[in-house]
């Protein structure tokens, strides 16, 4: 146990290396991590002592405290997982409230580059129960395992099993009625993404924050980041093809792939091409990176064959989100 003398060197070490107020706050985190761990999410360190130690190295806080408010959800976090943020939770909720599907007509919903599982499992738990049905892709298995446990902390089963469960919920399941999730773990860069037999197109709404951090930009992040967060989750450039392209569909021109917009050509194609997103109603949601909307706008107008297409502020006041119906 930690001595006040050391407690007060500890939160003096602290404040040098993250300033006085953010120290304090953090502080405090811990303590009462240790004192009142959420339900079934035990922190990652034992002592206050180690935590303090730990993000004297950089690692990222939430790491750390082994959790993630996120809206009304308390999510479980572990590296290299991406850490949900504030500018996700903000447009999540915004999207929850204004779409209202019903157990008499939910909605089938796709999340890509999943991660933890915020967006789809917060939605599922805004949303009436057996009012959505939702599955979430990552290409990190520790993405998949994640969003997994963190759907069984919120409560939220996978759907019932049975001959076509890989292809969505039954028609008919039993009472009473839950919203499910399921995390798929897959490659959308991958040509025959589309055709994944556990896929269950079209769906009624597709959501995703796609890594999009051009490499110049990636490589000035702060450590606490770039160091601790799976580069895949952050980098905007598509693996490339044996013969140089960037996704199976097409070429992305060098000036988009250097602003790291090489996921939304792919999503774009995805929606336009290849039918993911139900045609007459089907809702798209896109995460974007400061100053990029409005290449994604161009982007997804022309790719992707949907219409209404706007752009959401967050509350820091930046665009951050591309909304368009199909």
């Amino acid at each position: 146990m930690m001595t006040s003398a050391t407690l007060s060197r500890a939160l003096s070490q602290l404040q040098r290396a993250i300033g006085r107020q953010s120290a304090r706050t953090e502080f405090r985190w811990m303590q009462h991590t240790l004192d009142n761990p959420p339900p079934a999410i035990p922190p990652s360190a034992n002592t206050l002592e180690e935590m303090v130690n730990r993000r004297l190295s950089g690692e990222p806080l939430q790491y750390i405290l082994g959790s993630q408010p996120f809206g009304p959800l308390n999510l479980a976090v572990r590296p290299p997982v991406l850490i949900p943020r504030p500018e996700t939770e903000d447009w999540t909720i915004r999207l929850a409230s204004l779409l209202t599907p019903s157990p008499a007509r939910p909605l089938k919903v796709l999340d890509l580059c999943t991660g933890s599982g915020c967006i789809p499992l917060l939605l599922c738990h805004l949303w009436p129960p057996g009012s959505a049905h939702a599955t979430g892709v990552d290409v990190s298995p520790a993405a998949v395992r994640l969003a997994t446990d963190n759907a069984a902390l919120c409560g939220i089963p996978p759907p019932s099993l049975g001959p076509d469960a890989a292809r969505g919920p039954p028609p008919a399941p039993a009472l009473p009625q839950k919203n499910t999730f399921t995390a798929l773990l897959a490659d959308l860069t991958r040509p025959t993404f589309a055709h994944d037999p556990r896929l269950a197109p079209p769906y009624d709404l597709l959501t995703a924050n796609p890594p999009y951090i051009p490499r110049a930009q990636y490589e000035r992040l702060p450590a606490s980041v770039r160091d601790f967060e799976d580069v895949r989750a952050l980098l905007g450039e598509t693996p490339e093809c044996a013969d140089g392209s960037t996704v199976a569909d097409g070429r992305v021109p060098a000036a988009d792939r250097a602003k790291g917009l090489g996921f939304y050509y792919r999503i774009a194609e995805l929606v336009g091409a290849h039918g993911l997103l139900r045609r007459g109603g089907g809702t798209l949601a896109l995460e974007v990176g400061d100053g990029q909307a409005g290449d994604v706008v161009r982007i997804v107008g022309g790719r992707a064959r949907v219409s209404e297409i706007d752009v959401w502020r967050d509350p820091w006041g930046k665009a951050r989100v591309v909304f368009a119906r199909a």
